[in-house]
């Protein structure tokens, strides 16, 4: 594969495929400015597409930017292209997250050129999958993967699942007496309309009439009209993703790997949801740590198996999230 030149055309590629990325209420919190000089491209916070109440101290935020970052270096792999990342380099400019070096690459690299068809493929699934275990093979790969990033993937014991479910139990409950937080999600999803952002009602996935999997339901009390209902698995099979310490580059540290394993789960056939509910409160989230592994925050919580892909949910067009200087 010979290197491509680097120009505003594929630069949009590269732009076009790092939103792709899942973020909380698919809020896509991310901006991209090509700096023709110097030949960077820019990742910046969106702060107008943060939440508050829900993510304080922008954790998801730095999470779903991550995403879109390692996003950004499988499709430059894929065209042939070497990406040289920095994370936070100027103290000063705290929306600043990342800048990326393209230049051409005699070797690119064939590890992450691999994943550029699952980024399309990849979708959060919001209904029951089978009661068929995920191979030990398949775990261990996930693990590796989040371990390339910095990160780490840990498959929790069957009682910490349990706990775990419960904690999303507890959570749904505390959601009634928050209203904040429940304004955040209804700020993000779409009942009854379309937007370029957000999760519409058509992503919701049936509603929960049994089974004990931790899916968020983003109608809350909201009627949806045609809505199906399904008994989802009683044993969810979990992961949780988390890294050594809590502060904003390990935050990004853990969206890139939270994508590779999302998009290697995705080219090995696997269903994916994310669920970060329970981890929005910070005491379920010390709980969630598995005191027997090395984790030591956790960022999100994985929920894997066989079933349906998901729906893709809608993305903003390139021209608002990306500008040349």
């Amino acid at each position: 594969m010979s290197a491509q030149p680097l120009d505003t055309t594929n630069v949009r590629d590269l732009v076009s495929a790092a939103t792709a990325a899942p973020s909380l209420h698919n809020a896509q919190p991310w901006r991209f400015c090509l700096q023709r000089a110097s030949g960077t491209l820019e990742l910046r916070a969106d702060l107008g597409r943060a939440m508050p109440h829900t993510d304080p101290d922008n954790r998801a935020l730095h999470l779903g930017c991550g995403a879109a970052l390692f996003n950004l270096r499988v499709a430059a792999a894929h065209s042939a292209l070497h990406t040289d990342t920095v994370l936070l380099p100027d103290p000063a400019d705290r929306d600043l997250l990342a800048v990326v070096h393209l230049t051409g690459a005699d070797r690119p690299d064939e590890d992450l050129a691999a994943l550029f068809p699952a980024i399309s493929r990849r979708h959060t699934s919001r209904h029951p999958f089978q009661d068929r275990p995920v191979p030990h093979a398949v775990q261990d790969a996930l693990s590796d993967a989040a371990r390339l990033e910095g990160a780490r993937l840990v498959f929790p014991s069957k009682w910490h699942v349990e706990a775990l479910v419960e904690h999303v139990r507890d959570v749904e409950g505390r959601d009634s007496a928050e209203p904040e937080r429940l304004a955040d999600v209804q700020r993000w999803t779409r009942i009854g309309a379309e937007a370029a952002d957000g999760i519409p009602e058509r992503a919701f996935g049936p509603t929960r009439q049994g089974g004990r999997a931790p899916v968020r339901d983003f109608a809350g009390r909201r009627a949806v009209p045609g809505r199906a209902a399904a008994v989802f698995e009683t044993t969810p099979q979990l992961a949780l993703l988390g890294t050594g310490q809590d502060r904003p580059d390990d935050w990004l540290r853990a969206g890139q790997a939270l994508e590779r394993v999302l998009l290697l789960a995705t080219r090995e056939g696997l269903a994916t949801s994310l669920t970060s509910h329970s981890l929005e409160h910070q005491d379920l989230r010390e709980l969630a740590r598995d005191p027997r592994s090395a984790l030591g925050f956790v960022h999100m919580v994985l929920r894997l198996g066989y079933g349906p892909a998901g729906t893709a949910t809608p993305r903003r067009p390139v021209d608002e999230v990306f500008e040349i200087r």
